[in-house]
């Protein structure tokens, strides 16, 4: 068989790229990491301001990976999973720290002031839990709004459930954090009374004239902070993510920025890329060596 000097050529240039493409590729796939979220508004904020940081400052492949809590906490204790921005703690993930402790690294806070409890609007003539067992009890659906089944917020909605003896009138209705604003909307826009499960930071306060039922037993805790938490080994894989994710810290106002652009019609990704863009100084803080 005869070759020409095209042939050739062009045989050299696709060897040259198929070894170019090979390096690419293991370069690649030494700058991929996988974060692990709940499908809450505060924790799509959270996660894709994290994804945008590491992808545009840092070069990395990220990959988001949704679940529910349980699965959430499980990734990143057997590894299958490299981190997460989503740890309520003390009081709403307290059983996963308690199931998955030593098997993960606890960077700290990256938000403080949150909480959680049973929230109504405003315009309900109602201030405790404790009068879910009253005469107002006696005249609204016994259903409260839950969200996705295995939330901490959830298992603590059920110990309120048996410490303010309202399991026999009231039913915890498990749906979606999505379902559970769309409710809320619907019954606000009416002036009809609801009750659902809720926390702080999240958009609704913004759009909602809103208040937490005062939680006398203290069921529920008292403000808290969410936490970065990292597999174990991920300090010596990826040395640079691991500094960035130990220095990420926001505000309250700023995961609401965010949440709000989502909730009225940007994509998760436009919002937290435009976020990212305005905050610049304190994204460099976070990303510097």
């Amino acid at each position: 068989m005869k070759f020409n000097k095209m042939t050739v050529i062009v045989a050299a240039v696709m060897a040259f790229a198929l070894i170019a493409g090979c390096s690419s590729s293991g370069d690649s796939g030494k700058k991929k990491i996988t974060l692990a979220y709940v499908a809450w508004d505060s924790e799509i904020a959270s996660t894709n301001v994290v994804k945008e940081v590491l992808e545009q400052k840092l070069g990395y492949q990220v990959e988001m990976m949704q679940v529910d809590a349980g699965p959430m906490w499980a990734g990143i204790s057997d590894g299958s999973a490299d981190a997460m921005v989503a740890a309520w703690l003390p009081t709403t993930h307290a059983s996963y720290v308690t199931k998955y402790n030593g098997k993960y690294d606890d960077l700290g806070p990256n938000l403080e002031g949150t909480k959680i409890g049973l929230v109504v609007p405003q315009y309900m003539d109602i201030n405790s839990i404790d009068e879910l067992n009253g005469t107002f009890g006696d005249t609204v659906d016994h259903t409260i709004i839950g969200i996705e089944p295995g939330a901490g917020l959830m298992m603590s909605t059920e110990k309120v459930l048996d410490e303010y003896n309202l399991r026999d009138k009231w039913t915890l209705l498990e749906s979606s954090s999505a379902a559970m604003t769309q409710e809320l909307q619907k019954a606000y826009a009416n002036k009809e009374p609801i009750v659902v499960t809720g926390w702080t930071p999240h958009w609704m306060f913004a759009k909602m004239d809103l208040k937490y039922l005062e939680d006398t037993k203290n069921v529920y805790g008292g403000d808290e902070q969410i936490h970065t938490i990292a597999r174990q080994g991920l300090k010596d894989d990826q040395p640079e993510a691991y500094a960035f994710l130990d220095k990420f810290n926001w505000t309250p106002d700023d995961m609401a920025a965010v949440m709000i652009k989502i909730q009225e019609g940007e994509t998760p990704e436009a919002a937290a890329k435009a976020w990212v863009e305005a905050n610049a100084d304190k994204v460099d803080a976070w990303v510097k060596s």
